[in-house]
């Protein structure tokens, strides 16, 4: 309760592109620049906002991992806390927004959209040689025009579109991903390689990056 109480945080904002995301039509979208960090998790769920914590591997830094291992109602618990504490508004990006900023660093000639939810993917050809399937540090990718980072990396970022395009989200059973491919991903999955009867190569890691519409 005393938290709710205090003003906004610096210390909870994340880094932003240098550059907002001009989209085709006309709005500006403001960016994280990096994904959700293992270290920024924790302080969530320290927090009592997030209801697991995560664990880096002691190879890894925390504050420069990606968290992963999130499902869909994780994210949306992480968004609705750093939301509460700085005061601000923010949100994951639609599929189309995702896939806007990421054109620059993706290959010219995208991969098939996956849209099954029970997780039945395309033949594996499609989608191997692309990018490396282990988890490494943030800044281990390719940098957008905008200055946004590892959009084209190992972690699968949420969006918020329903893969049946059902407006009311609470009822959705999957949700777009964005990452080397598009691919709906069952809201409670965690992890996608068990999370369904894979064939092929599915997303490596789940995790997310937060947009705002303002500054």
């Amino acid at each position: 309760a005393a938290l709710s109480l205090r003003g906004p945080d610096p210390t909870f904002v994340p880094e932003m592109a240098p550059q907002a995301v001009n989209l085709p039509d006309g709005r500006a979208l403001y960016v994280q620049r990096y994904e959700v960090t293992i270290a920024e998790w924790n302080i969530c769920f320290d927090q009592g906002g997030c209801a697991i914590a995560l664990r880096a591997r002691p190879d890894q830094d925390a504050a420069m991992v990606p968290a992963t291992g999130l499902n869909y109602v994780d994210v949306q618990e992480y968004v609705a806390w750093i939301s509460a504490e700085t005061r601000h508004d923010w949100r994951l990006p639609t599929s189309q927004e995702w896939a806007f900023m990421a054109a620059p660093v993706l290959p010219d000639e995208p991969d098939p959209i996956f849209t099954d939810p029970e997780l039945s993917w395309a033949s594996s050809y499609l989608v191997e040689g692309l990018a490396s399937r282990t988890l490494k540090p943030q800044g281990s990718f390719a940098t957008s025009p905008q200055g946004i980072v590892d959009l084209d990396g190992s972690v699968w970022e949420w969006t918020t579109d329903c893969y049946s395009g059902d407006a009311d989200r609470d009822r959705c059973p999957a949700f777009f991903v964005g990452g080397e491919h598009v691919a709906a991903i069952p809201y409670l999955v965690r992890d996608p390689a068990r999370g369904g009867c894979a064939v092929g190569t599915p997303p490596a890691h789940l995790g997310m990056r937060l947009v705002t519409d303002h500054k």
